[in-house]
């Protein structure tokens, strides 16, 4: 029931985006913070949150009793509802200002999908992370109901038509243009780039905002990339 329960109070989060943004990402960060202590203690790690924006997830984590680093390419983010990045920089998730294995855990949620190169981004990732540490992953995989972002779902049904439907409603063109800054990220190529790697280990995949029973739909191919809102993927770096 808790896991029903949660579900129910992000999607209604989901409802406030607009009108309510800082109390919907407050409540995004601190459900990333609770899925990330099933995986590792957090106290006193060393935490990279890549494409972070104002940095949500980076006080969040710093309550939990680590130490945060943001990196934030689009500088609109990283001063978005008037705040100010308290613990981060200014930089490119494909080449992170970072040396290697400086981190227990890199986190990075819904940006996979906003670059060019979703391997160079993983790659990234793991290179950053210490042997034993954690890899959180989760993205908006293209067929999701979700996956056109404020185009959705009219995506599904071509992308020259979701941009002209967006624009003809709200009187200007959408935010994100499919191969510019969003990208079609699937699962399945997700899962083998990361399965075929000897360096990490593939420790949990699941709907990031469903129950955990429902994990068994990210087994399925061609459904899952229909089904799920949103991918989640937990690697370990191998010692």
């Amino acid at each position: 029931m808790r896991g029903m329960k949660r579900s129910i109070q992000l999607f209604k989060g989901f409802l406030h985006e607009q009108d309510d943004p800082v109390g919907f990402y407050k409540l995004l960060a601190d459900d990333a913070i609770n899925e990330m202590s099933r995986y590792c203690q957090l106290t006193g790690a060393r935490v990279i949150d890549i494409g972070g924006a104002s940095g949500y997830v980076g006080d969040a984590i710093v309550e939990a009793g680590a130490s945060s680093l943001t990196v934030e390419y689009d500088w609109d983010q990283i001063v978005e509802h008037g705040r100010r990045l308290q613990h981060g920089v200014q930089g490119d998730g494909l080449s992170l200002p970072i040396f290697d294995v400086a981190f227990d855990v890199a986190y990075s949620s819904n940006v996979l999908e906003h670059v060019a190169d979703p391997p160079g981004l993983i790659e990234e990732m793991i290179r950053v992370t210490k042997p034993g540490g954690l890899i959180y992953l989760s993205f908006t995989n293209w067929f999701s109901p979700w996956g056109g972002h404020e185009m959705s779902p009219y995506h599904l049904l071509g992308v020259g038509y979701a941009a002209r439907r967006y624009a003809r409603r709200h009187g200007r063109p959408p935010k994100h243009v499919v191969g510019e800054n969003l990208f079609r990220v699937h699962i399945g190529p997700v899962l083998r780039h990361v399965r075929s790697r000897p360096d990490v280990q593939l420790l949990d995949a699941l709907p990031r905002y469903y129950p955990r029973w429902c994990k068994v739909t990210l087994r399925i191919p061609w459904l899952r990339e229909l089904l799920a809102w949103n991918a989640l993927l937990i690697i370990r770096r191998n010692e």
